[in-house]
């Protein structure tokens, strides 16, 4: 009797024990499953994220074995991920500069430069605003230069008739591409531009700020502006020829200046020889026109996706824009 007791004790742990086993074995066995998947890794500008996102959420529901990932470091620092060999793709709002050229060869990265929309780069200010629907390039200089920082603190210094308020600025930050094409474009030199604003690479946060300060600007991308219109409003930019406001009739016939620029896709050359990042590029570059309208950028005229698909696909390595 106690013998046969000992027998059901010995043989109940021995299931326990064995469910234990293949429990222990099942859940090691998840990661390796996890592991499996395809991953592409993809980081950079906050301006070009929207599209890139919108891009990869419908080529994840065709490819469910597959994980793309989209971070955001603003372009800089996307492009010290992607030349370190950390990232399969990089997102830039402009091209990529000399020293990043430079940074990639020393670690052996080849890439295929493929421009994917148009942006307007977009002044914003709160919607309590009544005094500032419009301001020419000479008072946004006036405001960003680095000669501003402690001395230009107030919407009356901008121009007289503006009320004596205190001047809110919000802008991206010094790794984010839209920062260099802005200071380019209105100051004059890349990356010259006053310290004392509020600065981030995530634009969300650049919204945030301008829409709950009466007295504030800023800038991003049209995208952000045009997902955000009942927050914050947009100022017409006169360069001499009158004040625009951005759109996409005002950027595809010229007239928003100097404020319009292409974006950009970077791919690394070896990465693009993956069949999951060779189809999400062909998937990019097929659904682009369609996908940058829908986020709020300027598509590039059909033939350019098409040329640039080409380009992809023939290897071509290097950068027409950079540098």
């Amino acid at each position: 009797m106690a013998s046969n007791a000992m027998k059901f004790k010995f043989n109940r742990f021995s299931v326990v024990g064995a469910i234990a086993a293949l429990a222990t074995t099942v859940s090691l066995a998840v990661p390796s499953i996890v592991k499996s998947q395809a991953v592409i890794k993809i980081d950079g500008s906050s301006t070009v994220y929207p599209i890139t996102e919108a891009v990869a959420e419908e080529f994840q529901k065709q490819k469910s074995g597959i994980k793309v990932t989209v971070g955001i470091s603003g372009t800089g620092g996307g492009f010290k991920k992607f030349c370190r060999g950390e990232t399969d793709i990089s997102n830039a709002s402009r091209p990529i500069l000399q020293k990043e050229i430079d940074a990639c060869k020393q670690k052996g990265i080849r890439y295929i430069e493929l421009p994917v929309a148009y942006d307007a780069l977009t002044v914003v200010v709160n919607p309590q605003n009544t005094w500032a629907d419009k301001l020419t390039v000479a008072q946004l200089k006036k405001m960003w230069e680095p000669a501003a920082k402690g001395t230009i603190t107030n919407w009356n210094q901008i121009n007289p008739n503006f009320p004596n308020a205190p001047l809110k600025l919000f802008g991206p930050g010094a790794d984010s591409g839209t920062f260099d094409y802005f200071t380019e474009a209105i100051v004059g030199k890349s990356k010259s531009s006053r310290s004392d604003y509020t600065g981030s690479e995530d634009d969300n946060v650049l919204v945030q700020g301008v829409s709950t300060d009466k007295n504030a600007i800023g800038y991003f991308g049209l995208a952000y502006y045009e997902n955000n219109k009942g927050r914050v409003k947009a100022v017409a930019i006169d360069n001499g020829k009158g004040p625009v406001l951005p759109s996409i009739q005002t950027v595809l016939d010229g007239s928003y200046n100097p404020l319009s620029r292409p974006i950009f896709i970077y791919v690394n050359a070896e990465s693009a020889k993956r069949p999951e990042v060779k189809d999400f590029i062909q998937f990019y570059m097929r659904n682009g026109e369609r996908l940058a309208k829908k986020v709020g950028y300027v598509p590039l005229p059909s033939k350019a996706y098409t040329t640039y698909l080409g380009y992809f696909r023939a290897g071509r390595v290097g950068s027409v824009f950079g540098g």
